[in-house]
């Protein structure tokens, strides 16, 4: 179900699961797009070289797809400001899912409050937060 306004959001909701492109290609892509090459981004070993699980999906690819599992649920919504925690690495072409709940509703203001985190197939959080979001 889209939202429209903040008059439809409900506490406690589930926002749907996203399950977002952490393929090696798009990663890669998406690290030499924004300068940051380097293997542990594009390659499986080399990353582990340096000591990592695998390639890496960079951090501010992963917030993104915060935003966009939000925009999914409410596509007029504005992104006020995410907050993430690192706790693990998002590691390529591995599946991961982003699931959202609402958490508080401030309809002066328009706001929602929306705790956020990306999970690997496993179900080990690797990013977690909080999102503001106005909702007209």
């Amino acid at each position: 179900m889209s939202i429209s306004s903040i008059s439809e959001v409900e506490f406690g909701v589930d926002l749907p699961v996203f399950e977002p492109d952490t393929s090696l290609e798009t990663a890669s892509k998406f690290a030499t797009l924004v300068g940051w090459g380097g293997a542990r981004f594009t390659d499986h070993e080399a990353a582990r070289k340096e000591g990592l699980p695998g390639a890496m999906v960079p951090g501010i690819l992963s917030q993104g797809y915060l935003v966009a599992m939000i925009h999914n649920w409410a596509p007029s919504a504005e992104v006020k400001s995410i907050d993430t925690v690192f706790r693990a690495a998002v590691i390529a072409d591995e599946k991961h899912q982003i699931t959202g709940v609402v958490t508080d509703i401030n309809e002066d203001d328009k706001l929602v409050e929306i705790d956020i985190t990306v999970a690997n197939e496993k179900g080990e959080t690797r990013v977690f937060g909080t999102a503001s979001v106005q909702i007209p």
